[in-house]
Parts: C-alpha cells; sequence; structure tokens
C-alpha cells in the first residue's frame, strides 16, 4: 500500500495529472504591461484573469475575472497567444489562452488582488514575474503598443 499523503484537492486545484486551464489579458499602456499579484502571493506577478466558470469560453471567463479583480471592464479585445507552460505556484501544466485588451477606466486591486503594477519586465528581485509571462507573453509584446 502507498503511504504517500497528498494535499487534499479542491473544485479549485487540478488533479496532479491535470492542464490548468487560465484566462489572461495582457494590457499595455506606454510599452509597459499590467501585472497583478494576489494576497496568497504578494511578491509574484501574474496576468490579470482566471480560470473559466462552468460554461465560460476564454474570453467570458477573462472578462469576468477583470472586472471582479480589477474593477474595470476590457476594451478592444483580440487575442494575442495560448501559453503552454507549467503554473508557476501550483507547479502543474497550464495552457493560458492570451488575449489583448485596453481598459475601460483605472485599475485597482480587488478581489484575492494584493497589487498591481506596470513592468518592462526588467525589474529586480523581490519583484518576480510567473515564468509564462516572462518567457512567453513579454517576448511577443516586444516593442508593441496598444
Amino acid at each position: 500500500m502507498d503511504d504517500q499523503r497528498m494535499a487534499p484537492q479542491t473544485d479549485q486545484t487540478p488533479r496532479k495529472h491535470e492542464e490548468l486551464v487560465v484566462a489572461a489579458v495582457a494590457v499595455l499602456r506606454e510599452g509597459r504591461l499590467l501585472v497583478v499579484s494576489k494576497k496568497a502571493a504578494p511578491d509574484f506577478f501574474y496576468l490579470p484573469g482566471g480560470k473559466p466558470e462552468p460554461g465560460e469560453n476564454a474570453r467570458e471567463a477573462m472578462t469576468r475575472e477583470v472586472r471582479e479583480e480589477l474593477g474595470v471592464r476590457p476594451l478592444d479585445v483580440a487575442p494575442l497567444t495560448e501559453v503552454h507552460a507549467t503554473a508557476a505556484l501550483e507547479g502543474v501544466p497550464m495552457r493560458m489562452t492570451v488575449f489583448t485588451a485596453t481598459l475601460d477606466g483605472e485599475p485597482a486591486p480587488a478581489a484575492e488582488i494584493a497589487a498591481l503594477h506596470w513592468t518592462d519586465g526588467t525589474e529586480a528581485p523581490p519583484f518576480t514575474l510567473a515564468p509564462a509571462v516572462r518567457d512567453h507573453v513579454l517576448p511577443l509584446l516586444a516593442g508593441r503598443t496598444l
């Protein structure tokens, strides 16, 4: 009998070999990308967005999450890319659908968001970008403005 203990799984926690599905938005302003940190990991910065709820497509999930987390609505939404990487905190395979958009106002942290930051990707620790953002999204956006 295997005596190893596994952490309890919740509806929001992917199983060991399940893929984490996420929808996110890349918002650029003056050559800088909007990133957010969560209260659960305040030193780690990600793109705004989150997991789709049952019945939601990626765009609907991203729109809902941005409204909940930042109090603004994405405008001029367009598909950017789909990133396949390991989720930074969960350590499981992740598929992140990324859109570009502008915002209908000034974003402010809400819900589980601890902070927001506009980055060009060169900040030093303790500011840490999630690898999916650093290695996949920022290179795609290099030299681009919205």
